[in-house]
């Protein structure tokens, strides 16, 4: 009875501690929303060193070397565009309409690789052939080409005399990537899915559907009723995006209309933030590539951007961005070729939209300039659309999904890991991997200032609350553990993806070692604890409560994984500071990868490593597939160069990891 009562009044005294450390807003910033901040911060550097350059282009020469240098840049970083192979099409069937015709397409953008789509055709009694071809693809609809919106610009186009190809985007329409998981991993949903095992290789989601878009074009100029020299591109929304990568990167695009996606990222960031995995190419706003970019990037070529009033999208990003391309294209002496359409409505495709849209490719494509205005379209029925068995081209013979390209080339790396780390030195490895990761070394870290917050006293040790600055608007809350009788044991450096209070608990883990005689420094490192970010709502079950902060650090070309490393070393050293000696880390959850960074990068900091529900392998992620709360773990290009064992195997004897993790985020 008296250890229980014992037991009940510690609990009742730590429910009356507070083991909060910072205050509830700094500068004006509450701690949830830290890294929002700070990132926004660093990015609106960026903007300024954008707005800077652009106004220093002015010559013929300059624009062409500009747009050359970032086109390149682009494919560079999406990870390159595969070889050209045989598109091996085929129809499978054909629907007649008044004064059009449609006929089911499959091709392979890739071997074995489908992509299902509709062409429209114009009536040869009315349109004699070759015609212009315009890509249609499709926005963030379930059902891909089917969609009203999608449909009725193809048969709109044909009606005008110029066919047009609308095609189902991978895990949309008929091309889910992994049908045993519709509905849940659908949509926007899927393409940031793929996109966690993407980055690791180095890849972005937005490769696949360039690719596919680019085989479109091939496709279209493959038939003898299209002229292959007049060829436009039109999308709404996701289809906006990837007409935007397409009217940049593709020199047989003539003509261009991109619908409810431009804006600017640096209104993007002030209002919705980043958005799906192939809406955020790595480095982007490190490089200089905004949306201004994908209009300008292709100058003169005649784009008329569509947009909507009350898009969120927003509107003043729209307009920014089209201001900067028509200064461009004014100093190029077209100012005629590029257009705004704004449309008062919300995020749409709508009648005006497409109206708009027609009229302008009439104008470029065909030499006709004419108030075009839609007709009543008869729709297909989403079953009237289906072009492979069973409504999904992963039914046909010897199919291969995005998630199959993404093992070939993982099993190809691993084969070249494996030789490199065999045979090269492991300072030369270990450098490789603090580039890419963006890790400085030790010495090259600043010290942090230090602000004591107030203590708190137990039976038998102290709480010091203690604030860490590592860098301006960084903020990391930590609780040092100081025991009444110094053992002369190593401190221990605690770290735990709930935040340092998660085992701080009276009779707890931290207090069992602080009792034993053990200094121990429970921080919350960026983005956990304290300064979780708990706003960004929409793919948190499958990608984390930070997504849309671990997307803007992508933008800038950072990774969280070198972000926590940094601060798991500041903090080591700063332990070692107020206690000489090496220290015993211990990390748990997803913070466990960056754990295992910094004491692979900075051996001598560290006596011992234990880490609890350490991902296995980053390789299995890219087997299975898909992975869930694991972006925020992501390395670009990572897997090129190292995985996780890689990294383990440094440490030899030194590593402890308890309960790894599978790629599902599952203990094995």
């Amino acid at each position: 009875m008296i250890v229980c009562l014992g037991l009940m009044l510690s609990a009742a005294a730590f429910s009356q501690e507070d083991l909060r450390v910072l205050p509830e807003k700094t500068n004006d910033v509450a701690p949830g929303d830290m890294m929002s901040h700070y990132l926004r911060r660093l990015a609106g550097q960026k903007f300024e060193d954008w707005k800077n350059q652009y106004e220093q282009r002015k010559t013929p020469e300059q624009i062409a070397e500009y747009q050359k240098r970032l086109r390149e840049k682009f494919i560079e970083v999406i990870g390159g565009l595969p070889e050209h192979t045989p598109l091996n099409p085929q129809v499978t069937g054909i629907i007649s309409r008044d004064g059009y015709r449609v006929e089911k397409v499959i091709f392979e953008s890739q071997p074995k690789h489908h992509v299902s789509a509709l062409l429209f055709l114009p009536d040869t009694d009315k349109y004699k052939p070759p015609y212009p071809g315009v890509l249609v693809p499709c926005g963030h609809s379930a059902n891909g080409k089917a969609h009203e919106a999608y449909q009725t610009m193809g048969a709109f186009l044909a009606l005008n005399g110029m066919a047009g190809l609308v095609f189902d985007p991978i895990d949309q329409g008929e091309r889910s990537q992994m049908p045993s998981q519709l509905p849940r991993l659908a949509g926007t949903r899927a393409h940031t899915m793929l996109g966690v095992g993407s980055i690791l290789l180095g890849r972005n989601t937005a490769r696949f559907e360039i690719w596919d878009g680019m085989r479109a074009i091939d496709y279209l100029q493959s038939r003898p009723e299209v002229d292959p020299k007049r060829i436009g591109c039109t999308g709404n929304s996701g289809g906006g995006t990837q007409t935007s990568y397409l009217m940049s990167l593709d020199e047989r695009i003539v003509a261009a209309a991109p619908s409810c996606y431009i804006t600017g990222f640096e209104r993007l960031l002030d209002t919705i933030g980043p958005q799906d995995a192939e809406q955020n190419i790595y480095g982007q706003l490190a490089f200089g590539m905004d949306h201004a970019d994908y209009l300008m990037m292709r100058a003169p070529m005649p784009i008329l951007i569509c947009a909507a009033t009350e898009d969120f999208f927003d509107i003043t990003g729209v307009w920014n961005s089209f201001r900067y391309a028509k200064r461009l294209y004014t100093r190029m002496e077209f100012a005629e070729r590029i257009d705004l359409l704004e449309n008062d409505a919300g995020h749409n495709y709508n009648r005006l939209q497409r109206q708009g849209v027609v009229r302008w490719m009439s104008r470029w494509l065909l030499d006709k300039d004419l108030p075009i205005t839609e007709p009543e379209i008869k729709l297909l029925s989403d079953e009237e659309v289906l072009c492979a068995p069973g409504g999904q081209v992963m039914n046909l013979d010897g199919a291969r999904s995005t998630y199959d390209l993404n093992r070939d080339l993982e099993k190809n790396l691993a084969g070249r890991r494996q030789k490199r780390w065999a045979n090269k030195g492991r300072a030369e490895l270990l450098d490789e991997v603090r580039n890419i990761a963006g890790i400085r070394r030790l010495e090259e870290l600043p010290e942090p200032k230090v602000t004591m917050a107030g203590t708190i006293e137990r039976n038998g040790y102290q709480i010091r609350k203690i604030i860490l600055t590592p860098a301006d608007g960084i903020y990391l809350p930590a609780l040092m553990f100081v025991p009444d009788k110094d053992a002369g044991q190593p401190a221990v450096l605690y770290i735990h993806e709930q935040g340092k209070a998660a085992d701080a608990a009276p009779g707890g883990p931290i207090e069992a070692m602080v009792k034993a005689g053990k200094r121990v420094l429970a921080v919350d490192v960026r983005g956990t604890g304290e300064t979780q970010q708990s706003k960004q709502n929409k793919f948190t079950d499958a990608i984390g409560l930070d997504w849309k902060d671990v997307f803007t650090a992508y933008l800038l070309g950072r990774s969280y994984v070198g972000m926590r490393a940094e601060d798991v070393l500041v903090c080591a050293r700063f332990l070692r500071q107020q206690q000489a000696g090496p220290v015993d880390l211990i990390a748990a959850g997803n913070v466990t990868i960056p754990a295992l960074h910094a004491a692979a990068l900075e051996p001598d900091l560290f006596d011992s490593v234990r880490l609890t529900g350490l991902l296995s392998s980053w390789s299995n992620v890219i087997e299975l597939g898909r992975s869930y709360n694991q972006q925020i773990n992501t390395v670009h290009g990572a897997l090129k160069a190292y995985d996780i064992p890689d990294l383990a195997a440094t440490l030899g004897d030194n590593l402890i990891v308890k309960e790894p993790l599978d790629a599902l985020g599952q203990p094995h």
